[in-house]
């Protein structure tokens, strides 16, 4: 039997709510230390903790950060005020909170795109690995490979689409929701490893890829999972791969890409919050203690699958590890293949 990335219950309905019956990743518990400046008040927080969100309302990070958000005001008893400050791939947000005062009332929700930007903008204004006190991880979101059934009706699989990528006489088009994207950094790895080509289309957004992709004028996305899940349950698009280490539950039998050749592939885009560098240490044992538990009630579970999150706590040792890999292994992508947005 193929090992999961969540637990699931079957698929009721082919909407964004049919993944309400899954069940959430696994937890991890733990700590970090890190130089500690003078410990903080015993009565923090005694005002407002804004936390941004670098990217605009509506999406998976924004809404992720809402539902986080709010319960964690009412753990605290202060309001926990989101702030959106979308652009440039959420580093003028990240930039903006390096450089907050680092006493735990400034957090940013940092997500993959974020995590990475320092490698694709020259002035994104941060290190991602030196300028921040990790906190905790909060969701992870899925992403895969589909294809437009009606132009490669014989892709069925992963070996199918390297196969009709490289019989082409000019290169197969697959797209993403833009350049450096991380469904662009993902195909890029798997052409790498797999020594084929495609020739990438990007487009601003993940919407306008996808009905790209459904109209034909694109074969080939490397899609959020969520976003296409829909289209693929309606027979519109096919999945052919995932691209975690362990199959998703939401499509139990389109197996992973390391299942299917590529052994060691792993790609998937999460989010977490961050603190300034220098945040006290017991601030962020606090706040890692309650988003801990956060994410371990099973209508928070929920809430997060409806906007195509899966929950996945990390502790702050966990993520900064997970930032410190990450942040190396798809620099050396973007390095390797001349990917700039500049």
């Amino acid at each position: 039997m193929p090992r999961f990335f969540t637990a699931a219950a079957p698929l009721a309905r082919a909407t964004r709510r049919t993944l309400l019956a899954l069940a959430a990743a696994p937890f991890v518990v733990g700590g970090i230390a890190h130089a500690q400046p003078a410990a903080p008040s015993p009565a923090w927080p005694t005002k407002a903790i804004k936390l941004v969100v670098p990217f605009p309302p509506g999406g998976p990070t924004d809404t992720a950060s809402r539902i986080v958000g709010q319960q964690l005001g009412e753990r605290l008893k202060q309001p926990v005020v989101v702030e959106n400050r979308p652009g440039a791939s959420g580093s003028i947000a990240a930039a903006q909170v390096a450089k907050a005062d680092a006493d735990g009332y400034t957090l940013v929700m940092l997500a993959t795109p974020t995590l990475l930007a320092p490698h694709l903008y020259k002035k994104a204004g941060y290190d991602t690995t030196k300028d921040f006190a990790p906190v905790a991880t909060v969701y992870d979101l899925p992403i895969v490979v589909v294809v437009n059934p009606t132009l490669l009706p014989q892709v069925k699989d992963l070996r199918q689409l390297i196969a009709a990528a490289k019989a082409q006489k000019t290169s197969l088009n697959y797209t993403s929701s833009g350049t450096g994207s991380f469904g662009h950094l993902s195909m890029e790895l798997l052409k790498q490893m797999g020594q084929f080509d495609m020739q990438h289309v990007p487009y601003k957004g993940g919407v306008p890829a996808i009905t790209d992709t459904l109209g034909g004028q694109v074969p080939v996305m490397y899609a959020d999972l969520v976003a296409a899940l829909p289209h693929i349950q309606a027979g519109k698009l096919r999945a052919i791969a995932v691209g975690s280490p362990q199959r998703v539950a939401m499509l139990p039998d389109v197996p992973t890409i390391a299942e299917q050749g590529f052994k060691g592939y792993d790609a998937v885009s999460w989010g977490g919050l961050l603190a300034p560098r220098g945040t006290p240490q017991p601030v962020i044992d606090r706040l890692a203690t309650e988003v801990q538990q956060i994410l371990a009630d099973k209508a928070t579970q929920d809430k997060l699958l409806n906007a195509g999150a899966i929950a996945n706590f990390q502790n702050p040792a966990g993520m900064e590890r997970r930032i410190q890999q990450d942040y190396a292994k798809w620099g050396q992508v973007i390095r390797d293949k001349g990917i700039t947005t500049d």
